[in-house]
């Protein structure tokens, strides 16, 4: 099964280096499991209205670092709950990336990507290229290309479907 390439507007442009995933639902919120409440929780404190703004398929952008911090999945379960359909970032902490890739949540590293981006444009990662484009404006960067075992974890939409996949793959059935 291929990969399908990540398009949508740029609902949110975290420009702070390091920044805490966390802080999208409020750290006083961390515990809360239920993917409504989360939803309704993400980003209040930076834009009151922003689950009535953004649409299934929009996505984040990140800079430098993006998930530091204990990788915590309550935000991200939230902004996949509003149809946040992944993030590009210049960088990623490698313990969220490794967290949210086991839940199926695509990530794409793009260094560059804070200058080519506005909020609301239309962009597009390309996992068979290996390119971001911004269809907006026109701009178009190269993405790091994922491991073959993250691409088979997002194939499979996370390691549960990847682990399946594998025994099924090593008996037959």
């Amino acid at each position: 099964m291929a990969l399908a390439n990540l398009r949508g507007r740029v609902a949110w442009i975290f420009a702070d280096e390091d920044f805490d995933v966390d802080q999208i639902v409020g750290v006083k919120n961390i515990k809360i499991k239920d993917p409504v409440e989360l939803g309704r929780l993400a980003m209040r404190q930076q834009e009151p209205d922003f689950a009535n703004k953004v649409r299934p398929g929009d996505l984040l952008v990140g800079n430098h670092n993006f998930g530091y911090g204990h990788p915590h999945y309550p935000p991200m379960i939230g902004m996949r709950h509003l149809g946040i359909a992944g993030v590009i970032a210049e960088s990623f902490s490698p313990g969220y990336w490794r967290g949210e890739i086991a839940m199926g949540f695509p990530q794409a590293a793009c260094p560059g990507v804070l200058q080519a981006v506005s909020r609301w444009d239309e962009i597009e990662v390309n996992w068979d290229t290996s390119l971001f484009h911004n269809h907006t404006t026109g701009a178009e960067l190269p993405i790091e290309p994922l491991s073959d075992g993250d691409r088979l974890m997002l194939e499979a939409g996370g390691i549960v479907g990847y682990l399946h996949a594998r025994e099924e793959e090593e008996t037959g059935s």
